[in-house]
């Protein structure tokens, strides 16, 4: 008689045999079908048959919080950046709003950001890398950002500092890091916390003083995202990263519902103490799993997400590499365009892994007839052949109807005019260069731009 054990075993491998057989048959992607004029979008999944194994191996486990595959992929994470501590949330957003709600524990000391108290950052970025600041109640204080880089200007941060100042929080834009040498430097000269918003640009370098580290780990705190545009993807679904333990210590403890106790999910009395404590006016002995020394969430990720995650992450070096190899072709087909499009620059030490190619529209620019060209004259004709476009998310944060209720406030505050800022507002845009992409798709997109330009 078959062991039941080696029944569902088997039945189990039945079942993976038949999914990798869907894959290959419905759901494979063939790039050569493509023809010129189909629908280029600025990112998308890219994905093979260990993706949907690994996801419904985790379904016929039907443990529906974090389990196995998130425990596997927090490792697989922290190895391949080489940072010691890796935690799965939800998503990108909800990472920056742990990595910031982490700075905030009164087991910090005299370091602990308390309402009031400034975080210095950029208006041209996504809301997600902001908002945290302003709900808790802190001070953004913006300052502006270089073309082409459209990363922070490094030359602002002294002007930002004030005695309130506690934190540097910002992102490194479309893959591009930030001068992470001065930025780092200028923290630790001020005793400041740094967080790096990683979320779109997992897998980029950066060099100081010989020594390359991955973007996200440079800092106190980073913080990915793998929503499915990301370089790579669970579906929904981030990342919060540190080297330091306490830190580390209190990221488990905001992301899971503020406990004290750092027990697994599903576990009981893994560190033997769960009857014997006293915590605050609590009576002693009470259950340590019910014990919270935070005012958390419940932000954690899902076994079906993390396992997607876990064969995505075998291919996010080579995901790079295929970023890089994208970005560079469409520098050099636009190379030409330079009298009316400022292009992208790598930030001096970097090697990027891009997220997208950006690019601004000159001001004063015209084409071969010497009429004025604009953003929307290009970003009309791209979308009208098919390829998809973005602009740099929010542009200015602060002319968002999201800020009418904190204008003249004191809520947040500027440091000089950002007008570049709004110069990236209002000329810049750009264009997907994710491993999805081929040779025939790129040499497409700038083939239309130079339609569009000329």
């Amino acid at each position: 008689m078959i062991n039941n054990s080696n029944e569902k075993q088997e039945a189990r491998n039945k079942i993976m045999e038949m999914v990798t057989d869907y894959y290959n048959r419905f759901l494979k992607a063939d790039n050569t079908e493509y023809k010129e004029g189909d629908r280029i979008p600025y990112a998308g999944r890219v994905f093979d048959e260990k993706e949907v194994v690994n996801l419904v191996d985790s379904a016929l486990d039907f443990w529906l919080t974090a389990g196995r595959f998130c425990e596997e992929f927090e490792k697989k994470f922290a190895k391949a950046l080489n940072v010691k501590y890796a935690n799965l949330v939800n998503s990108g957003s909800s990472a920056n709003l742990i990595a910031f709600m982490a700075l905030t524990a009164p087991e910090l000391g005299d370091r602990q950001i308390k309402r009031g108290d400034e975080v210095i950052t950029v208006a041209c970025g996504f809301p997600t890398t902001v908002a945290p600041i302003m709900q808790y109640g802190a001070i953004p204080v913006f300052v502006d950002v270089t073309v082409p880089e459209y990363n922070i200007d490094v030359t602002k941060l002294e002007d930002a500092l004030s005695e309130k100042t506690k934190a540097v929080m910002i992102a490194h834009t479309l893959g591009n890091p930030f001068d992470l040498k001065s930025v780092r430097k200028f923290c630790d000269d001020h005793g400041l916390w740094l967080v790096e918003d990683n979320c779109d640009s997992l897998g980029s370098e950066y060099t100081i003083d010989g020594e390359m580290k991955y973007t996200g780990t440079w800092g106190d705190i980073g913080t990915s995202s793998f929503y499915p545009p990301h370089h790579i993807t669970m579906g929904e679904g981030g990342c919060v990263y540190t080297d330091n333990p306490l830190l580390n210590r209190m990221i488990k403890s905001y992301r899971d519902w503020g406990r004290d106790c750092v027990c697994p999910p599903g576990q009981d009395n893994f560190c033997g103490r769960r009857f014997d404590g006293q915590f605050g006016q609590l009576p002693f002995g009470y259950d340590h799993k019910y014990v919270y020394s935070h005012l958390g969430y419940n932000l954690k990720a899902t076994d079906m997400q993390a396992a997607v995650g876990c064969a995505q992450l075998d291919k996010l070096f080579s995901f790079a590499e295929a970023r890089r190899n994208n970005w560079e072709r469409m520098h050099r087909n636009l190379e030409d365009l330079s009298d009316v499009l400022i292009l992208p620059k790598a930030s001096e030490g970097s090697n990027p892994s891009w997220f997208g190619f950006i690019m601004s529209v000159k001001e004063n620019a015209v084409n071969c007839a010497g009429q004025k060209i604009t953003r929307n004259d290009i970003t009309k004709k791209l979308e009208k052949c098919g390829v998809q476009t973005r602009l740099l998310f929010s542009g200015n944060i602060i002319k968002h109807p999201c800020f009418d209720e904190y204008r003249d406030t004191g809520a947040y505050r500027v440091v000089g005019g950002l007008e570049t800022t709004d110069f990236v507002m209002n000329n810049a845009f750009w264009i997907g260069v994710y491993p999805g992409l081929d040779a025939a798709r790129i040499d497409y997109m700038t083939k239309v731009i130079h339609e569009a330009v000329r």
